[in-house]
């Protein structure tokens, strides 16, 4: 065959890579790729795969679950079926965790020990009264435990603080009084300054030795001030007496506040000087 007749032919049909599969439904997908069946050399961990059902807290949980899970009566517990229930939940913990199944072994010794005091003949008691029944002590921790697990259901479906709702912090000013900046001896030496100043510029010549008592001024300063709820600090000074009388004047207004008569408040930074007495009378 030559050439010419070779390029002719048509070329070989291509194999179909994808697997032939029918009527069968994938397992999975790989990559994009139906997958129908298991790789022969896939290793899975016996533990890579665990599903927990039921999560107990205890023995007396476990319990509880199944006699509740079947509608056994609490009082009259069959014994046989309960055991066996039990016994094949121990043996499954147990072989995952043999320091978690140690406790429901106790447990299950004690089950055991009922069964078998009741297949034996209940010993006479001394009395004559009717023996106990070796179920008794299992019972009462039975209603116990579920009484106490009833309640820690009804306490946390409680509203908690935390939880389901948060506390409402509003922040009150505890004094509803306004709060007047204390007055500095700074304020004080520049309002005195000024008084000085207004009084120098009355001068009088007529030279008199004029004796002023402080008592005196302090008495007509607390005068000036009654039912007069503020005073102008410069109101409480006659620059028409002169320096002197000045002088006096306010060494009584010291004298005063000193001995907690007078207050001396500012509204605020460089504000006027006011001076109001200690006591309000109502």
């Amino acid at each position: 065959m030559n050439t010419a007749a070779a390029e002719a032919l048509p070329p070989p049909p291509v194999e179909d890579a994808s697997p032939q599969v029918v009527d069968q439904v994938a397992i999975a997908r790989l990559y994009g790729e139906p997958l129908f069946a298991l790789p022969q050399d896939l290793y899975i961990p016996p533990d890579a795969l665990e599903v927990f059902l039921e999560a107990f807290e205890g023995p007396l949980d476990l319990l509880l679950y199944l006699i509740r899970r079947q509608n056994f009566n609490i009082l009259d517990i069959p014994m046989a079926e309960v055991t066996r229930q039990y016994l094949g939940y121990v043996e499954q913990v147990r072989a995952r965790n043999l320091e978690l199944a140690a406790e429901y072994l106790l447990m299950a010794a004690m089950l055991i020990e009922i069964k078998s005091r009741m297949l034996l003949p209940p010993a006479p008691a001394a009395d004559g009264e009717e023996p106990e029944d070796p179920r008794a002590e299992l019972v009462r921790r039975l209603l116990e435990y579920e009484q106490i697990k009833l309640a820690a259901r009804a306490l946390d479906a409680l509203p908690q603080c935390g939880r389901d709702f948060w506390r409402a912090q509003v922040h009150i000013e505890q004094s509803l009084a306004p709060r007047l900046p204390q007055v500095s001896p700074d304020d004080l030496r520049a309002a005195w300054r000024d008084i000085l100043r207004r009084a120098r510029l009355v001068q009088r010549h007529t030279i008199t030795r004029e004796e002023i008592s402080v008592r005196e001024v302090m008495s007509g300063v607390l005068r000036a001030l009654q039912g007069r709820r503020f005073v102008e600090f410069t109101e409480l000074f006659d620059p028409g007496r002169g320096v002197v009388h000045a002088v006096v004047t306010f060494i009584a207004v010291l004298e005063l506040a000193k001995e907690q008569l007078i207050e001396v408040t500012q509204a605020e930074v460089f504000a006027p000087i006011y001076v109001r007495l200690a006591y309000q009378p109502c």
